[in-house]
């Protein structure tokens, strides 16, 4: 089907062709000014199998949207749009080899690509190191990639609607990441490391299988919406206890840590140097103790602004500094920066 000038939006720099049952672009109607003239390039909701050889003489496109066709694949004349800044490619039938190799040489910085059929995040992706958004929600994605961590310019991460299983800890390394979405997943736990993401406003992790959050988490001061429901942790709260017997290196260590035994570089070998500074104070306002590798691991339940009880998960020397026997949901080792998170800290908590 052929497209005519009368076709277009009114602006030059807009060329409106959505909607009109195309399965294929043809050009002939559009004069080589208005190509040469457009910015935005809308072909969405068409029948389009492929994208048309022509596209890559609109040379001056910065935004592009072809959501909602039948798209197998993206051509390589996709990579020749050397202005191009924003591309939507939602609800197509798009899979991990449907990029072209140098995908990743564009200058994108809003990518979607949510409804289609990815199994993995395509690692051409990661290359797009100008990329402010990334959506890859509704997907068949079963894990997110190390390589995550490229996206150095990143500030919002949709990956609702997928598998996957766990959070890389190298997601915690998107200086400028504000909105992360992960909603309707089966992600299990959340790692601690996710406390360095200084700029994250919004956490998305309804509808998976958390059973409790890392108390790190009341360390994103500037969170202010936290998305919980459809979780384990909030329809049954979990208690658990876990011990491994500290080693005798560990008993050595906590000995000479806890009772202040002075040491110079020149007593001890390199090794044993930076064991001792690995040392972790017991978080138990009671207890004057340290612990390496060894520590309980336990569930305890925090006031969250006021409202909410959540179980975070916490860490101690050992057993004599909890109570499992107390009637008291709150753990004895409970100090008072963590018993509650101030009201204000966050706007919304969503539970249900």
């Amino acid at each position: 089907m052929e497209m005519q000038d009368g076709s277009a939006a009114a602006g030059d720099a807009v060329l409106d062709f959505s909607r009109l049952n195309l399965d294929t672009l043809s050009v002939e109607g559009v004069s080589e000014e208005r190509r040469r003239e457009a910015k935005q390039l809308y072909l969405n909701y068409n029948r389009l199998g492929s994208l048309p050889s022509a596209l890559e003489l609109f040379c001056n496109l910065e935004f592009l949207d072809i959501s909602n066709n039948g798209l197998t694949a993206l051509s390589d004349g996709i990579t020749r749009l050397g202005k191009l800044r924003t591309l939507l490619a939602k609800n197509n039938r798009l899979s991990e080899a449907s990029l072209p190799k140098d995908f990743g040489s564009l200058g994108l910085e809003v990518l979607n690509l949510s409804g289609n059929r990815f199994q993995e995040i395509p690692l051409q992706c990661t290359k797009l190191r100008l990329l402010r958004s990334l959506s890859l929600g509704g997907n068949r994605l079963k894990s997110i990639p190390a390589e995550i961590e490229d996206l150095s310019s990143l500030e919002l991460l949709y990956l609702g609607g997928n598998l996957i299983t766990a959070i890389p800890p190298e997601v915690a390394n998107l200086p400028h990441l504000s909105y992360l979405v992960l909603c309707d997943n089966r992600i299990q736990g959340v790692p601690p490391q996710l406390t360095r993401l200084d700029s994250l406003r919004s956490l998305s992790l309804h509808n998976n299988l958390l059973t409790y959050l890392p108390r790190e988490i009341l360390s994103l001061v500037h969170l202010q919406e936290l998305s919980l429901r459809g979780n384990p942790l909030v329809v049954r709260f979990v208690k658990e206890m876990t011990y491994d017997p500290p080693s005798l290196l560990e008993l050595a260590g906590r000995t000479v840590k806890s009772r202040n035994i002075p040491y110079h570089p020149r007593d001890l070998p390199s090794n044993l140097l930076h064991y001792l500074d690995l040392a972790s104070k017991c978080p138990n306002p009671k207890c004057a103790g340290v612990y390496f590798d060894s520590c309980v691991r336990q569930i305890k339940f925090v006031d969250f602004c006021g409202k909410y009880r959540l179980p975070l998960m916490h860490y101690l020397c050992s057993p004599e500094c909890t109570s499992p026997c107390s009637s008291n949901p709150q753990s004895d080792a409970e100090s008072e920066d963590e018993s509650s998170v101030p009201v204000d800290r966050l706007q919304r908590v969503l539970l249900g």
